[in-house]
């Protein structure tokens, strides 16, 4: 019963504090952040509060810089100590420090306009469905960051896999070899098993996997030529159901390591790929963020307009029914 007061509470003070959005109110976090105009929205699906100690103020001069318009939060789950979280190594999504549910619900009552927030948990604490569930009653539009070291066809990851298809929310996950959602491979399955969720692939062994000659699974930044035809690849080609998160480092580079490639890539799985940023950066422009680096890079390889405005707006204001 605590909790959820603790949380009704919190939702309550979220709506007042959004009816003042307009002049920020008294809220520090919004001084001296300047609103940059853009011409043209941008979705940004993967964002966390408190990443790597940023404030909401940096967060939100970040996003604004880049040009985005919309960003989702997602969250981190419980701090425990299990093997699923590495005996706590883990943490705040891999020890970057991410917000939990609750700092992600806020920031997005604060920021109604800019910011929409995703519910997670660890995926085999007990009690985590049910946690994961009250924030999604809430509101919450996406479940994820899933990023916990169990097998990707787990019986406590397919209960997650169904919870999502109830509410009808996608599942965000960080594939990683040897670290994160295991058996890559096998994913296939789950996509198949069930076709009422919408999955989005994210993270260095889903990009690795672009190339069918990526067989070394332990290189989870690969350079070089790709050869169209891998995992990933088929995945989306395959699977009406599965979607590509284009954010961090491991998404750059793919983009980065044969631009040819990446033209073709971006072209046959045009809607099926959602622009997303996971950048800690302060600044949101210049050789440290790379999350302008990737929308600089979309522009320049996307095939053409059309297609560029679906990956960095459409796909996701259609999968997730919000604007910019």
């Amino acid at each position: 019963m605590n909790r959820l007061s603790r949380r009704d509470f919190l939702l309550q003070g979220g709506t007042a504090t959004a009816a003042a959005w307009s002049t920020c109110g008294n809220w520090p976090s919004c001084a001296g952040v300047e609103t940059v105009p853009t011409a043209e929205p941008i979705i940004d699906i993967h964002q966390h509060t408190n990443y790597r100690e940023r404030t909401t103020e940096q967060l939100i001069a970040h996003q604004r810089t880049m040009g985005v318009t919309h960003s989702i939060l997602l969250p981190a789950g419980s701090a425990v100590k299990r093997p699923s979280t590495g005996e706590g190594i883990h943490n705040g999504l891999g020890g970057v420090g991410a917000g939990g549910n609750e700092t992600a619900l806020v920031m997005s009552r604060q920021y109604p306009q800019e910011f929409s927030f995703g519910a997670n948990d660890v995926t085999d604490l007990p009690g985590g469905r049910a946690e994961i569930s009250n924030f999604l009653d809430l509101g919450a539009i996406i479940i994820g960051e899933q990023k916990f070291q169990l097998e990707c066809d787990s019986w406590e990851s397919q209960s997650l896999y169904e919870l999502a298809a109830d509410y009808g929310v996608p599942i965000l996950m960080h594939f990683q070899h040897g670290t994160y959602n295991l058996g890559f491979e096998r994913l296939g399955k789950m996509l198949k098993k069930f076709p009422r969720t919408t999955f989005i692939g994210h993270a260095q062994t889903w990009w690795a996997n672009i190339d069918q000659n990526h067989l070394d699974q332990k290189i989870l930044y690969p350079q070089g030529p790709v050869t169209p035809g891998g995992l990933t690849d088929r995945y989306l080609a395959d699977y009406p159901n599965m979607f590509a998160d284009m954010s961090a480092g491991s998404g750059l580079n793919a983009l980065k390591r044969d631009e040819e490639h990446a033209r073709g890539f971006l072209d046959r799985h045009q809607n099926k790929i959602l622009f997303g940023s996971d950048c800690d950066d302060r600044v949101g422009q210049g050789a440290g963020c790379q999350g302008s680096q990737t929308i600089a890079i979309l522009r320049k390889l996307a095939p053409s307009k059309v297609v560029e405005r679906k990956i960095l707006y459409e796909n996701a204001r259609k999968l997730f029914g919000i604007g910019g």
